[in-house]
């Protein structure tokens, strides 16, 4: 995912949501601020033959079937917490995907155990960045932004933490996708977090199409899923 392929879609998030640009360029270029050095994506072991679990942190990730599924991938990348309650279930995940609003211990622990956390910068989550990113293993943060990148920090495409893993293993050319623990009709969250995941569905339904694919989390979906903030072809 380049940069000019993603911006379209950036931008109609922004308008949507009514977030300004110039946070998420301020939070990206705190986080880049902070660290003395970073993680390179290509040492995650994702290539043309691994299939990648990509973990939510909704309820049904710890079904038997979400957790046999985590178990049978190649590789693990997780959302947020999701990297907790795998790894109560004996799971150890390969790489976090987080935004830093909710486990930072998790992420502080996991660099200094060579784990790599890709740590997202946003208009919002400043204040997590200085808090956390000081206390990491450098070398295992992964830097990630949704506005332009710079210097080490990198955007794959994505807005949730969800959805960012699955552009970065696809960036990474990851042979299949699996999706664990994703509830897009998750009656526990907010409207906020409700409305984040009606994007989410609709950049998975984006990836998929650029795959040239189906993912079968969006099985029975589709046909609700709102396209017309996308570049695609109807399909």
């Amino acid at each position: 995912m380049e940069f000019d392929e993603w911006e379209p879609v950036y931008e109609a998030i922004l308008e949507d949501f009514g977030y300004g640009r110039a946070g998420d360029e301020r939070g990206r270029d705190l986080l880049a601020s902070l660290l003395e050095t970073s993680f390179e994506p290509t040492a995650l072991p994702i290539g043309p033959d691994a299939t990648v679990a990509i973990a939510g942190a909704g309820p049904s990730l710890t079904d038997d079937r979400s957790l046999e599924r985590a178990r049978e991938a190649d590789v693990v990348l997780a959302a947020s917490t999701a990297v907790d309650t795998l790894a109560s279930r004996g799971i150890d995940a390969d790489c976090m995907v987080t935004d830093l609003d909710k486990n930072p211990e998790t992420v502080e622990r996991l660099t200094h155990q060579g784990v790599p956390v890709a740590v997202h910068g946003h208009g919002d989550n400043r204040e997590a960045i200085r808090d956390v990113v000081p206390a990491c293993d450098h070398a295992y943060v992964l830097p990630t932004t949704q506005a332009a990148p710079t210097g080490p920090v990198r955007n794959f495409g994505g807005f949730t933490d969800g959805d960012r893993a699955a552009f970065l293993a696809d960036h990474l050319g990851a042979a299949d996708l699996v999706f664990v623990g994703w509830d897009f009709d998750d009656p526990a969250v907010d409207d906020v977090k409700s409305h984040k995941l009606e994007w989410a569905e609709r950049l998975l339904y984006w990836l998929e199409g650029r795959r040239g694919g189906r993912f079968d989390v969006l099985d029975g979906r589709r046909d609700d899923i709102e396209t017309a903030s996308l570049p695609i072809d109807s399909r």
